[in-house]
């Protein structure tokens, strides 16, 4: 019963990915499988509850890594203290792996793509591109910035601005990625970049 909810979950998302999720019907999904409408409907209730399913797992995935990655899991308005208590070599080593996570890992690589795709046809596809593509980044690194510029961590400058200039290349270099299919120079360039903002920005980088 797992194994059919999680095929049925990713084939829908690879489709979502490559069609747009409003060009994709469940008798697309169910046809892919090789499985019929009703069967399909026993594990899901309608295509919005397989939608919801995926992003719901999405936010999971978020979480988790950035748990492993020792940086905050929720936003600062949830944990405040967990945005100051991050380090500098977190961040570096994060902004890196999501990198790889956001053009490697197929969930992710094709809910980023269903996103792109249909940002501009449908609001809340766009609200929730913003927010976990652009805008959301963006405030999270805000966020980080503040808090370790009040610790005497970073250098006393605009915050926002500092997440604009760190964020941008992360983006550019996954939107490149999409074009090419090759990441190796461009992880290298995104750890140079990392490296260089630490020095500029950084108080006391040895400490942190």
């Amino acid at each position: 019963m797992a194994d059919t909810r999680e095929k049925i979950l990713m084939t829908a998302l690879q489709l979502f990915a490559k069609d747009g999720y409003e060009a994709v019907s469940v008798r697309t999904i169910a046809e892919e499988l090789g499985m019929t409408k009703g069967a399909l409907y026993r594990h899901y209730k309608n295509k919005r509850d397989i939608f919801d399913c995926i992003v719901k797992r999405m936010i999971q995935i978020d979480a988790q890594r950035a748990r492993e990655y020792h940086m905050p899991d929720e936003g600062y308005d949830s944990k405040p203290d967990a945005y100051g208590n991050t380090t500098l070599q977190s961040i570096q080593e994060y902004t890196i792996e999501q990198f790889r996570f956001w053009t490697e890992d197929e969930f992710a690589s094709c809910f980023r793509k269903m996103l792109t795709l249909e940002q501009y046809r449908n609001e809340e596809m766009a609200e929730l591109y913003s927010q976990c593509i652009v805008a959301g980044p963006v405030t999270y690194m805000e966020d980080l910035f503040r808090e370790l510029i009040q610790k005497g961590v970073l250098k006393a400058e605009n915050p926002r601005q500092l997440a604009v200039e760190y964020y941008a290349p992360l983006f550019l270099l996954i939107c490149t990625y999409d074009k090419t299919g090759k990441n190796e120079d461009y992880a290298t360039i995104l750890r140079n970049h990392t490296e260089h903002f630490m020095k500029s920005y950084g108080v006391d980088l040895e400490e942190n």
